[in-house]
């Protein structure tokens, strides 16, 4: 007896009649020999991607069981497509229907005519939404996360790669939660480069941890200029992933909370021209663990102007880290809490690792996608 596969399909259309074409295509679907639609997900729908000038789409997901190969299945998906009307042009054109084949079981397929996973599902949250409808559990065969886990860091957004660009990854997190020492492991498993954070080389930072608020300001301006040399598009590579211990957006965490008011309007007036000198990051990793293990972190690194902080200083750091990422909707953001990632074990880092591979464009597979779709 033949193997019988869970697969799921995304249907999209925003020509003509959408919900019409839609239900043709999963009728058309249950009517495919060996294969039997067990679930459909609602019809939603969304913006078309890549800012592109065109109607708005309907789309859904659905899961089926079949015993036919992928391969095969996937024939049938295009000879439907055709059926329906579906005239092929270039990426994200307008189209009376869309199918694609996001998974197939486990299954890992990279050939020519047909990539499974579908390369860029996890980046697409009427994608994943859909999914966690129909298996919210379900493991993604590459990224090894569940549909709910990789839907949470799209905060509702859809994102689109764009190797043009210099692949920025940056850590985010308070004080002591561990990202300088994560960012040298990444970067080392991916063989990338590495930004840190001038800590050591601000001259006024001591002193602003020592009391000092006069030179508060000094010290902000002197991280504000030190990330345009860092951050800027000209320092990153296009196409080339670097991976920071800090995102640049914490400036203005850190601006009200260290600077007086008189400082911080100055401040204020001072830092918007600089956010356009700052390539902007593809990934946020986000790193949390409770302030008492922070402390313990930052007593054991030892920088004599940190021993004396506060939990209190760190708990509203936490409030507004939580609150800069509430509703954001710039780049995906990995979400990590450290009391359960140990950046000690080889198989964790390759593990996000290999996340981040995933999340960062590359030149080759973007060329290299087999069968183009809205998606």
């Amino acid at each position: 007896m033949a193997k019988r596969t869970t697969a799921y399909i995304g249907l999209g259309a925003n020509l003509g009649d959408r919900e019409g074409s839609i239900r043709g295509a999963l009728k058309m679907l249950a009517e495919t020999t060996q294969t039997e639609v067990t679930g459909v997900s609602d019809i939603t729908e969304t913006a078309p991607l890549g800012g592109t000038n065109q109607p708005k789409y309907l789309n859904a997901v659905a899961e089926i069981k079949t015993t036919l190969s992928a391969e095969v299945l996937h024939r049938k998906m295009v000879d439907i497509e055709t059926s329906l009307g579906r005239a092929r042009k270039e990426k994200w054109s307008p189209r009376i229907i869309d199918l694609d084949l996001l998974l197939f079981g486990s299954e890992v397929i990279n050939r020519l005519s047909l990539t499974v996973p579908h390369r860029q599902m996890h980046l697409r949250s009427f994608v994943l939404k859909g999914l966690c409808r129909l298996n919210a559990e379900l493991l993604h065969p590459v990224i090894k996360e569940s549909m709910n886990e990789l839907a949470s860091r799209l905060g509702d957004a859809d994102f689109v790669p764009n190797p043009n660009l210099p692949q920025l990854v940056s850590l985010a997190g308070i004080i002591g939660v561990g990202k300088t020492t994560l960012t040298k492991k990444i970067s080392k498993s991916l063989g990338c480069k590495r930004v840190l954070e001038a800590y050591d080389t601000n001259p006024f930072l001591p002193d602003v941890y020592a009391g000092k608020k006069e030179l508060a300001l000094d010290s902000q301006l002197y991280f504000l200029t030190s990330r345009i040399g860092q951050l800027n598009p000209d320092a990153l590579e296009q196409g080339q992933i670097a991976v920071s211990d800090y995102i640049f957006d914490k400036e203005l965490i850190y601006a009200r909370r260290l600077l007086n008011a008189q400082q911080l309007a100055l401040y204020e007036e001072i830092y918007p021209p600089f956010t356009e000198k700052i390539a902007a990051p593809v990934l946020v990793i986000y790193l949390t663990d409770s302030v008492q293990k922070c402390l313990e972190r930052i007593h054991k690194r030892n920088r004599p102007y940190e021993q004396a902080i506060e939990p209190q200083f760190l708990e509203a750091l936490s409030c507004d880290y939580e609150q800069l990422f509430a509703d954001w909707k710039l780049c995906p953001v990995i979400h990590i809490s450290m009391s359960k990632f140990d950046y000690t074990k080889d198989t964790d880092i390759d593990h996000l690792a290999n996340e981040i591979k995933s999340y960062v464009a590359s030149p080759s597979v973007i060329a290299s996608g087999a069968k183009q779709s809205k998606m």
